[in-house]
């Protein structure tokens, strides 16, 4: 574990160079193809930098961040977009925009989707229930298909959300200005609509929409009907998200890619688009859907397609399992490190 921590320290120091690079230097070049030329070299570092990095849960959040995210982020600033166009200038607040999942908040959030009043004891029994969940795998052989299913969903929404809240604290600590959620409660979604853009994984979504999202609704308005361009630039964006996530699989499992996750994210862009256009008729009709009905079945679907498209490449390269043991090697070498640092620094 020590010799990957070092390699993911490497790895991240490497990337902190090159967005010295783009601070200093690209910001310069006027916005356009230009910048974007001079953006390829650190565009091609973060896609290479996470193939120095075996551990699943190092490498997984690391290609999430850089490659993703902050392939992204830079894609927009080439074109003086997105969050690091609206950053202050100041070199810690680019390198933490570019590199984080995190984005300065430019408004309060409308009332029907506030994150901000959450309980403080939300996030810590978060994080109980997380490692509880960590330990209970060392039982998998008693437990039944179906209750490990439901583990492995709230493992990967837990695992986020508090790796999510642990980069933020810091961030908002330190430079002081307010983040926007990336969660809001999933679970209470009430469609696919509502789970997808208002509630799982909200940075994703503030990136697709001007990367994706966007472009694809405009040249599509131009020689189709609007709202079927609409339906078209959602199934784009579910496409892309899947042949990312494919990306992140590959990096973790280093396995040629089976294209599971990305049916996954192609049949939840296609049933996506079908509940946005039901709704349409639903409403001209004067029809309405009960809440409890519709999310109940919002969180069955999402489980069972997750069960056949998404965790079956994980799961066949003992992911979940690697994933636990490695959670409890980071604990036990933060151990045996902090009672040496401790009586080190009382010396």
């Amino acid at each position: 574990m020590e010799g990957e921590i070092k390699k993911f320290i490497k790895v991240w120091l490497s990337a902190i160079l090159g967005l010295f690079y783009c601070y200093f230097i690209s910001a310069r070049i006027p916005k356009g193809f230009l910048r974007l030329l001079s953006l390829t070299p650190i565009l091609y570092l973060f896609i290479t930098l996470p193939f120095d990095i075996s551990s699943p849960n190092l490498v997984g959040y690391t290609s999430f961040f850089l490659v993703w995210l902050g392939t992204f982020k830079l894609l927009l600033f080439s074109f003086n977009q997105g969050p690091l166009a609206l950053s202050p200038p100041n070199i810690l607040h680019f390198i933490s925009i570019a590199s984080l999942p995190i984005t300065p908040k430019q408004q309060p959030p409308t009332k029907q989707h506030n994150t901000t009043n959450k309980p403080k004891w939300l996030l810590p029994l978060k994080v109980l229930i997380f490692a509880m969940i960590a330990r209970v795998y060392d039982y998998n052989e008693h437990l039944h298909p179906y209750f490990i299913l439901v583990l492995y969903c709230c493992h990967l929404y837990l695992g986020l959300e508090v790796v999510f809240a642990i980069v933020a604290i810091p961030v908002r600590t330190i430079f002081g200005f307010e983040i926007e959620s990336q969660f809001n409660e999933p679970y209470l979604s009430t469609s696919l609509q509502d789970f997808w853009g208002h509630r799982w994984n909200l940075m994703v979504s503030r990136i697709l929409r001007p990367t994706v999202y966007d472009p694809v609704r405009r040249i599509s308005t131009s020689f189709m009907d609007p709202s079927y361009a609409m339906l078209v630039a959602m199934f784009a964006t579910f496409f892309v998200s899947g042949l990312m996530h494919e990306l992140i699989y590959y990096y973790v499992i280093r396995v040629p890619p089976t294209w599971e996750v990305t049916c996954f994210f192609a049949l939840h862009g296609v049933c996506t688009a079908a509940e946005v256009a039901a709704k349409k008729v639903a409403l001209r009709h004067g029809w309405r859907f009960n809440c409890v009905v519709s999310g109940l079945l919002v969180v069955v679907f999402l489980t069972v397609t997750a069960n056949w498209l998404f965790f079956p490449q994980l799961l066949r390269n003992d992911m979940d399992r690697k994933s636990c043991e490695e959670y409890a090697i980071l604990i036990d070498f933060v151990k045996c490190r902090l009672p040496l640092h401790v009586f080190n620094s009382q010396n």
